[in-house]
């Protein structure tokens, strides 16, 4: 029996809360690296016709909230994620987790440094300038720990892009402090040098720490992951080429607006396979897909590679699924469906996914 009609077909992930926690954390980071830049330049009074001081001023508030709220629905996520054991204690009390620790940790000691300034913010005809002042100063320390927590708890560590943007993070705030140095003509020379000295050598201390620590092999052991979630990882990890023969069952279930999804799941030994499908129901039976979402791992790691279907023909389906370190997997299913059972039988193959 056909299952689809072929086509190529969008992402819809079954992991969400995965998804969310690393976009949350990653948007975080780039709104704290424009808050501290905003507040470099409102400290050096700078500002333009185009963008008064004032202007700046709004700007450098509102987006210490939104990253705050941004802050807050990482946190809020990776606990509902389930897959490391992070509670809502770990993002109160820093370095008492069980997972990775210190590097967990400091993203517990950033978070904290945010809340309290969003609270002395709302309570400041109350607490008076000078202890707003001093709150406030030190919440810009939340930048630099929020960026070493992204490095070394991040799951996108050792992926390029994400070095590219933290260290270009790093880049352009040491830019700005060096710029704020250089042009303070009127600060002490011995502050202006240590300042200018702090401005090249944190990227570079940051840059020699990454490159022996989250950057090398090895660094999720070393970090504090629990060697069970360690275990299952690794007995999750295929070795491609491989092959095999799955069974399973496909279910299906209506959405609003007539649409209809599909799901399949599969087994194969260890390995575990799930598929879904959403779109619009075929008078033979089946669905032609919008949006698909694939999954590969093992009942411990069902999600350890997720990606989507690229192409269909029939039953027999390819998809390309990657892992959390970019790693790409061709995973292709040729498939037997019984619609009367609930059953389907058939073989998968995996390959490794180059370019």
């Amino acid at each position: 029996m056909t299952l689809l009609a072929s086509t190529t077909l969008a992402a819809a992930s079954t992991r969400a809360l995965w998804y969310a926690t690393r976009g949350t954390g990653v948007v975080a980071l780039l709104l704290l690296t424009l808050v501290v830049l905003l507040g470099v330049a409102g400290v050096a009074r700078w500002r333009t016709e185009a963008l008064p001081r004032f202007l700046v001023q709004g700007l450098h508030r509102n987006l210490t909230l939104l990253a705050v709220a941004f802050v807050a629905a990482h946190v809020v996520t990776t606990i509902a994620d389930g897959f490391a054991p992070i509670g809502l204690q770990d993002a109160i009390f820093p370095f008492f987790s069980p997972y990775r620790p210190i590097w967990l940790g400091l993203g517990t000691v950033a978070f904290d440094l945010l809340l309290a300034l969003t609270i002395t913010s709302l309570l400041r005809a109350r607490l008076g300038f000078k202890l707003w002042r001093a709150v406030h100063w030190l919440a810009y320390a939340s930048w630099p720990i929020a960026l070493v927590h992204s490095f070394g708890t991040g799951s996108d560590a050792r992926v390029g892009w994400m070095a590219l943007l933290g260290f270009g993070s790093a880049g352009l705030v040491a830019l700005a402090a060096l710029a704020r140095v250089v042009t303070a003509r009127d600060a002490a020379p011995v502050p202006r040098a240590l300042g200018g000295a702090a401005a090249v050598i944190t990227p570079l201390a940051l840059l020699l720490w990454y490159s022996g620590g989250p950057g090398a092999a090895g660094w999720a052991s070393r970090a504090g992951t629990p060697a069970t979630l360690l275990g299952a990882r690794a007995a999750a990890l295929p070795q491609v080429p491989f092959a095999g023969r799955v069974r399973g069952t496909i279910a299906q279930s209506t959405r609003r607006a007539g649409l209809v999804t599909v799901t399949i799941a599969l087994a194969s030994g260890s390995r575990r396979v799930n598929v879904q499908l959403l779109g619009a129901p075929l008078s033979g039976g089946g669905v032609r897909a919008s949006a698909s979402a694939v999954s590969l791992g093992t009942t411990a790691v069902p999600h350890l590679y997720v990606g989507q279907i690229d192409s269909l023909s029939g039953s027999r389906l390819h998809a390309v699924l990657a892992d959390a370190a970019g790693q790409r997997l061709g995973l292709t299913l040729s498939l037997k469906i019984d619609r009367a059972h609930g059953s389907v039988a058939g073989t998968m193959r995996g390959a490794e996914v180059r370019g």
